[in-house]
């Protein structure tokens, strides 16, 4: 059994590689970011709103690991995005890809580390909620951690104090003031007609959920699935980074078993291509109000 000294190593270590990882970039940049922004699956287009472009491939930068799923480009880009400084992860990684959720996690505590204070996630994600249509957008305001439950945590093992406490808080997760302003944002863009708020609940994947675990998703009160985002967002709260999920409706997940419909990831990609640019549309108006 590894002692507590030994713990402390790793941690240390952890700490330093994302610090690492940091100072490589900002050595290779004058952008100072404050803003973050992880595109889900096809939404990769919010980066080509970016000015000023300064693109890192993610084999490029120490400790970053490499996508591999379709829909997911796979680098940084700095810039500024309606006069605001920030960065643009095109490209998130999964834990059904392999990774751990430390590694999945790791973009997040660099972004910490580069002083970053707001953190905008996207994903494409199943609608559990009768009420949702496809291609509508949900404002994210809690979220379901399945994974957590059985321990796939990213703050599973010794905590560094460096990062965050060793329990945070979770019931504000997602920032009541940043909802609001994207809810308004999205009126004022004219998106308020397919706009949506609710809960999102995280599966591991890779395969899309049963019948029987729609259904029971639906019970515990979530209105969409997806593999992504909640291990982002622990971490962003772990870091003390405000945080704000807005969820594309891709498909209508299946919970009958009359139903001829079978989810495919080909499906979400050309919705998404659909909606895109409403969500940039959203995404762009809203960087000036934060």
């Amino acid at each position: 059994m590894e002692s507590l000294s030994s713990l402390s190593t790793v941690c240390r270590s952890s700490y330093d590689d994302c610090k690492k990882a940091a100072d490589w970039l900002l050595y290779r940049t004058k952008q100072r970011p404050k803003v973050a922004i992880i595109c889900g699956s096809g939404l990769g287009g919010l980066a080509e709103l970016i000015d000023d472009k300064t693109i890192f491939p993610y084999e490029d930068i120490p400790g970053f690991p490499t996508s591999t799923v379709a829909g997911h480009a796979g680098q940084l880009v700095f810039g500024t995005l309606q006069g605001q400084e920030c960065v643009c992860m095109q490209g998130r990684f999964h834990f059904y890809e392999g990774y751990s959720m430390e590694t999945v996690t790791f973009p997040v505590r660099v972004f910490s580390l580069l002083g970053v204070e707001t953190l905008i996630v996207t994903n494409a994600a199943g609608g559990l909620n009768a009420s949702y249509r496809v291609g509508d957008i949900m404002v994210i305001k809690d979220h379901i951690n399945l994974p957590g439950f059985s321990g796939q945590s990213p703050l599973v093992g010794h905590n560094d104090d460096r990062f965050g406490v060793r329990f945070p808080c979770m019931s504000d997760a997602y920032d009541r003031n940043l909802r609001a302003l994207a809810i308004e944002a999205a009126h004022e863009q004219k998106c308020g007609s397919f706009l949506q708020e609710g809960v999102y609940c995280m599966v591991a994947g890779p395969t899309y959920e049963t019948i029987a675990e729609s259904n029971l998703l639906k019970k515990l009160g979530a209105d969409a699935v997806g593999m992504s985002t909640v291990p982002e967002v622990v971490v962003a709260r772990h870091c003390g980074l405000r945080v704000l999920g807005l969820s594309l409706i891709t498909n209508k997940v299946v919970t009958d078993y009359d139903s001829n419909e079978k989810a495919n990831h080909e499906e979400v990609l050309a919705t998404t291509s659909l909606r895109a640019q409403d969500l940039q549309r959203l995404v762009r108006h809203l960087i000036t109000k934060i």
